[in-house]
């Protein structure tokens, strides 16, 4: 090949996108597994993108000791946070452990900056200590929000949400919310089907519907026959989004009232039967969006939406952004998240 050919086919590889672990003594080791699982892994071949993950701590050579006998080991220091896209920190062993004034003021610099911060469950409190949620709104394990509102009385605490974003700065409730919001922060990157991608090769939902409430409030279904129907339902209402769904006939199908198909649907999956179809409709418009070059019109019927005008108003209240802007960003080569 040409050396000018050569040249012009490695300029086109885009950089891989810039994730920053930020570690210190008392991190949680599943937090630190789920980051490693989704931006630590190689999956190009499959179509998702290149990532670079860096596990950044105050001195970059010595191992960090996690509860279990492991050990993590960190290949930057502090001051890759000012290179990095994102930046995330785990949860906690201990919910009160102090982290290192470096880091706190690393995390602030990286703010200020405009970069994203993101933590998973206890890493809230970190983000307090910092000051970083002083003002906002934040969320972290529903047994860990009255602590979070005692010691940071500052911090607004959202108690139901599965994970919530104020000011550039993300957080998340317990476990596996924290893969919630990984995979939403992909999704915002780099599209939806980035992020499914991702999702089946760790054999987990790409996107959850519902709050933290589910898991606090809701009991399950007390027979596997309501859960298989239920599930049952749900898969028929995805393969068929396009038709005029509603409620009532999907209950139909259910083989309850629609009053009984509401209550068993909310609690299985903590959200309405509407606000989950509206949800799985506005996925498959953006996965439209991003993978073809269709009319609005025909976007919006094939996602079920009826009209390019109801798309638009779905995608403002939920998005926050129109369907030909959040085209526009991934034809662009541009992303939602500020970098």
């Amino acid at each position: 090949m040409p050396a000018a050919a050569a040249a012009a086919v490695t300029d086109a590889v885009p950089d891989p996108y810039r994730v920053a672990l930020v570690a210190f003594p008392g991190i949680r080791a599943f937090d630190v597994s789920v980051i490693t699982e989704v931006w630590g892994a190689d999956r190009t071949d499959r179509g998702a993108p290149a990532f670079d993950l860096r596990r950044v701590a105050a001195d970059g050579t010595t191992a960090i000791p996690m509860r279990g006998g492991l050990a993590l080991h960190p290949d930057r220091t502090l001051d890759w946070l000012d290179r990095a896209d994102l930046v995330l920190i785990p949860g906690l062993d201990d919910h009160l452990t102090p982290a290192p004034a470096p880091v706190l003021e690393a995390l602030r610099r990286a703010h200020a900056r405009g970069i994203t911060v993101a933590a998973l469950c206890g890493g809230a409190f970190t983000l307090a200590q910092s000051g970083l949620l002083d003002g906002h709104r934040a969320i972290t394990h529903w047994r860990l929000i009255d602590l979070l509102r005692a010691r940071h009385p500052r911090v607004t605490v959202v108690p139901d949400a599965l994970f919530i974003e104020d000011d550039n700065i993300w957080t998340a409730a317990g476990t596996a919310a924290g893969i919630d919001l990984c995979l939403h922060l992909v999704r915002l990157a780099h599209g939806a089907e980035a992020a499914a991608t991702i999702a089946r090769s760790m054999v987990t939902a790409p996107f959850r519907t519902g709050t933290q409430a589910q898991f606090i409030e809701h009991p399950t279904p007390r027979t596997d026959r309501d859960a298989d129907t239920l599930a049952a339902v749900r898969e028929y209402a995805l393969r068929h989004l396009h038709e005029p769904l509603t409620v009532a006939g999907l209950a139909v199908r259910a083989g309850m009232s629609p009053r009984s198909f509401a209550r068993h649907f909310t609690a299985a999956t903590g959200t309405t039967p509407l606000r989950w179809l509206l949800d799985q409709r506005v996925a498959a418009a953006q996965r439209l969006l991003e993978r073809t070059d269709l009319p609005m019109p025909e976007v919006a019927r094939r996602a079920g939406f009826g009209s390019e005008v109801t798309m638009r108003q779905h995608f403002a209240s939920r998005l926050a952004t129109s369907p030909r802007a959040y085209r526009a960003a991934f034809t662009g080569g541009n992303s939602p998240i500020a970098r």
